[in-house]
């Protein structure tokens, strides 16, 4: 089963979940980002390339200028090593090796911008080694892979550079028929080059990177959501209250003079009192609704569905409860999907379903509305909502074509309440 057709409507009744977070990563990625299997070496089995189209030529340019590349690449490698290594006798070898250690690192973001922008191959760039001095800092850059696995892609370059240069050239020059085919071949070994001498150490060092990334989503949330809530206060109870203050202030003046002005300003406080209390409430409900910890997400959805303004039919299907942060991610996402079909969906119906598979808790909401949502766009109500899930390793899968209808997939990790 590939990854499109595991959150397709007809095989929500199969009650399977993907596991291997990279297939749901590549559904995820915002517009214009290069996926893993960006490039001619990814897109050459969807669609035929011209022999001599835009791909053809931007190969042959990285492979000609892999010449100068590799020699450069080379004598810095050798030069940084060997001198590193053979004056580590002295005080002054290690920290010469140290430097030329991090140097090489500059190098390989070089390289990999140029296959990101000749070759169309997509790789991470590494996390950054963390801060430090000292022995510290020496030591962090004497261990670092990266650094050692592009020396060593500098190293075993040059006898390659050579070899693309003038096979390209001499297929440029004498060879114009069978170019296409030799550039695709060798662009070929080059590109595996770059993704396994060049890539990130190994998965552990992806998903620190993923995770940094991550860190800076949920800070973001967290005060976003600080600041709505301020702000809600702020212009909402806070006012009402002020207003209700001077109101009761005027009222004890004229509780002697005019009794019956006096009783009519206590009655209008009184209604600024309980749309005070109703605010106050909503905002509580904003933050963690009451109904969602004493009774449940089958009780906190029905209660969203109520406010609705289509019918909406909810099934919960749970073994139990997840813990409380997944919990209320949950029920923040419908609340916002069920916001966005109110609002933007025209739609005479919809349905609300949860359950579990495996590790993780699945959500789908669907709707007969006019379709056409996207997650496509910065600011946007459901990229902002991706950004979320994908910061506690969830995932949303949108299917909304044009006339509906829509039907979008949301998928946490369920960790038991207990």
């Amino acid at each position: 089963m590939t990854a499109d057709q595991r959150f397709t409507p007809a095989s929500r009744t199969d009650r399977t979940a993907p596991t291997d977070r990279t297939d749901r990563e590549d559904r995820t990625d915002p517009p214009g980002s290069p996926g893993p299997a960006a490039g001619p070496a990814g897109a050459g089995a969807g669609r035929k390339r011209a022999a001599y189209g835009k791909e053809t030529w931007k190969e042959v340019c990285f492979l000609l200028l892999n010449l100068p590349a590799s020699i450069v690449g080379f004598v810095y490698a050798l030069t940084s090593v060997v001198v590193g290594i053979g004056l580590s006798v002295t005080v002054v070898g290690l920290p010469l090796l140290a430097a030329g250690l991090a140097g090489a690192r500059l190098i390989g973001r070089s390289e990999r911008a140029r296959a990101r922008a000749l070759l169309d191959v997509a790789v991470a760039e590494p996390s950054p080694l963390p801060p430090a001095g000292g022995l510290s800092w020496l030591w962090g850059r004497l261990k670092d892979p990266v650094a050692w696995r592009t020396q060593l892609y500098g190293l075993i370059r040059l006898p390659w550079g050579v070899l693309t240069f003038s096979v390209t050239l001499v297929s440029v020059v004498a060879l114009w028929p069978v170019l296409p085919f030799v550039a695709r071949g060798l662009a070929a070994a080059d590109r595996g080059m770059v993704r396994g001498l060049l890539s990130p150490s190994d998965e552990l060092e992806r998903r620190i990177t993923e995770l940094e990334t991550d860190r800076v989503v949920v800070v973001d949330t967290a005060a976003a959501d600080l600041r709505r809530i301020e702000r809600d206060l702020h212009d909402g109870a806070q006012a009402r209250l002020v207003a209700l203050a001077m109101g009761l202030g005027l009222a004890k003046e004229k509780l002697h003079e005019d009794p019956e002005a006096a009783a009519a300003m206590v009655a209008e406080a009184h209604g600024e009192v309980k749309l005070a209390l109703q605010e106050l409430r909503d905002l509580a409900r904003g933050i963690h609704p009451a109904v969602l910890t004493d009774r449940g997400l089958d009780a906190a959805l029905s209660s969203l569905a109520g406010r609705c303004t289509v019918p909406v039919s909810v099934s919960v299907e749970l073994p139990g409860r997840p813990v409380e942060a997944i919990e209320g991610i949950a029920y923040f996402t419908v609340s916002e999907l069920l916001q966005n079909v109110s609002k933007h969906a025209r739609a005479r119906s919809a349905s609300v379903e949860v359950w579990r598979s495996e590790d993780r808790l699945l959500l789908q909401v669907r709707d007969d509305g006019v379709g056409g949502a996207r997650t496509d766009g910065t600011g946007t109500g459901l990229a902002g909502l991706a950004e979320r899930l994908g910061a506690v390793d969830g995932v949303l899968v949108v299917d909304s074509p044009a006339g509906g209808p829509t039907v979008v997939t949301a998928e946490l990790p369920w960790r038991n309440r207990d």
